[in-house]
């Protein structure tokens, strides 16, 4: 299975930085430079996983993830930020993220780890999923 990406930034080098990573790593990337245009991402493409900033136009990262949550749930979110503080810190908790990573992006092991976690996570409820779906109705309790 591959995993597919959406890597959410309003400053384009990192986009584009991360992007190329993730790629090399062997994800399905899709990118976007704000809340809004992630969420047409979101309607065209089947997302695992969402990297998004906190601080961006039109919409930032904490809408983005509220909307997520709602519309979205199995979706996995790791938020990242170059505005560290406590209350973005929180927010993100609070909303549901699975972690908040801090820039600067120098070196990308917490967020290559935070993206490996998640995917596990995302693995073990397709194969949950998988296991219904092949059960027959009286098992799956229908």
């Amino acid at each position: 299975m591959k995993v597919s990406l959406l890597i959410v930034d309003d400053e384009i080098k990192i986009t584009q930085m991360l992007q190329r990573h993730f790629q090399f790593l062997g994800f399905d990337v899709h990118i976007a430079s704000d809340g809004i245009e992630a969420l047409k991402v979101l309607e065209q493409h089947h997302i695992h996983i969402v990297v998004s900033d906190i601080m961006m136009p039109n919409m930032n990262g904490v809408q983005l993830l509220a909307e997520i949550r709602e519309h979205y749930p199995m979706i996995q979110v790791i938020m990242i930020t170059g505005y560290v503080t406590i209350n973005n810190a929180l927010s993100t908790m609070r909303e549901g993220a699975r972690t908040c990573i801090f820039k600067p992006l120098e070196d990308l092991t917490l967020l290559e780890d935070a993206v490996n976690n998640a995917v596990k996570h995302v693995k073990q409820w397709i194969d949950i999923l998988d296991e219904l779906r092949a059960m027959k109705p009286q098992e799956a309790g229908v």
